[in-house]
């Protein structure tokens, strides 16, 4: 044994950042695995905070627990850019979804329907109103949705902060891949660094073993893959490979958009998202094919295509970045926060569109929990035993699958 915690963290993505913060603020030990703390699908999000237009037929319990943290987010930034000193980028300019066609129309229609069925504060707006909102928007939009209350922030400074708001409140960070998880006695009892982890660090080496009274697995996509977890308790999650480009808006163009775009264009959804930096990020195609991060001509092309269609003049900025990463994707979309059926062991995984979203929430919910008290009630449909045999996926949830992943990297 290396070390020992009150609580070990295995992945260092913005989801097991804000649990190791939370927890260390509640006055328990806190350590982090991760060879790159800050990294993972923070890299690639776009960082929409999108409750309202993300809304999806038969995903109403999810849209509870996603308004519930849109809620939280003024006061978690507020509070999280004064422990860290940083700023995360967030924005409240609102969300304006627009349709190109006929059959698009028809869609965000239905999707206004549900919004108003759902208790959800949004306007329908004639084409020409679009226009005068965004006079970027290309002169065939037939009509669209306003949302103010539909924000973002930016996933890179978010994780940054997180890092800097960890190590102030004294996380400790163990630099390494985590082989597997050890268990002693039927409980989760630590985990042991890869061997041939580079950069281990913090008293901790390769091979070595972390000890802890509590473990949270909180690996995005590869949570599903960690050694030594119990087959009964190890989380359904699957990779959602998802490519995204940043443009830059130089001065002469500013301001370009004042607010997130999202349409839907022959079916496909698209996004932009201006940053106050002059980034702009383009949004995002959905590919099930499993563990691979190529960065494809074809997915570049059709997310410039359906850019070029809904804001004709982003031809004109130059092209900075393609990235592509992997969404956590659970089998009903939605998080799997709390302990398991193996007593010590916690999971905080499978966010799939919604992680940056369900950041203030997730980081309460676990800290909660891990402190000693009980699952808080907004987060009580979404633990991971309703995966567990014999339980029923939850009510107001609708089961993935490749034809229906939804398309967007939030």
């Amino acid at each position: 044994m290396s070390r020992t915690s009150d609580v070990l963290i295995v992945g260092g993505g913005i989801i097991g950042l804000v649990t190791a913060w939370r927890t260390a603020q509640r006055g328990l030990s806190v350590a982090v695995a991760d060879p790159a703390p800050g990294g993972g699908a923070a890299q690639v999000a776009a960082g929409m905070l999108a409750a309202v237009t993300e809304l999806h037929y038969g995903e109403q319990t999810l849209l509870r627990l996603n308004l519930e943290s849109a809620r939280r987010y003024p006061a978690f930034v507020a509070e999280l850019e004064e422990a860290s000193g940083q700023s995360v980028g967030y924005r409240a300019c609102g969300t304006l979804a627009v349709a190109l066609d006929a059959d698009d129309r028809a869609h965000l229609r239905e999707l206004h329907t549900l919004q108003r069925q759902s208790g959800l504060e949004s306007e329908w707006l004639t084409g020409r109103e679009c226009r005068r909102l965004e006079p970027m928007l290309a002169p065939g939009v037939r009509g669209g949705l306003r949302v103010d209350g539909d924000h973002q922030v930016d996933p890179r400074l978010l994780a940054a902060a997180l890092v800097t708001a960890c190590e102030r409140a004294g996380v400790v960070f163990h630099r390494g891949w985590v082989e597997r998880l050890s268990v002693v006695r039927g409980r989760a009892a630590g985990v042991v660094l890869a061997a041939g982890a580079q950069g281990a660090g913090q008293g901790a080496g390769p091979g070595d073993e972390l000890a802890a009274e509590q473990v949270v697995l909180a690996g995005g996509s590869l949570s599903g893959r960690l050694g030594g977890v119990p087959a009964d308790v190890l989380p359904p999650v699957r990779p959602v490979k998802g490519q995204v480009l940043r443009l830059t808006v130089p001065a002469p163009y500013a301001p370009f958009l004042s607010r997130t775009v999202r349409a839907v264009v022959r079916g496909s959804h698209v996004y932009l998202v201006p940053r106050e930096s002059g980034e702009l990020v383009v949004g995002a195609t959905s590919e099930e094919l499993g563990w691979d991060t190529t960065v494809t001509a074809g997915g570049v092309y059709e997310l410039l295509r359906d850019a070029h269609e809904l804001v004709p003049g982003i031809t004109e900025l130059p092209l900075t970045e393609t990235r592509a990463g992997l969404r956590p994707c659970s089998p009903d979309n939605a998080p799997l926060l709390g302990p398991t059926a193996l007593p010590g062991l916690h999971l905080a995984t499978g966010h799939h569109r919604n992680g940056v979203l369900l950041t203030p929430v997730t980081g309460d919910v676990l800290a909660t929990v891990l402190a000693g008290g009980d699952v808080p009630e907004e987060a009580r449909p979404f633990t991971p035993r309703r995966f567990s045999a014999g339980s029923v996926v939850p009510a107001g949830s609708v089961p993935a699958s490749p034809a229906a992943t939804q398309e967007q990297f939030v």
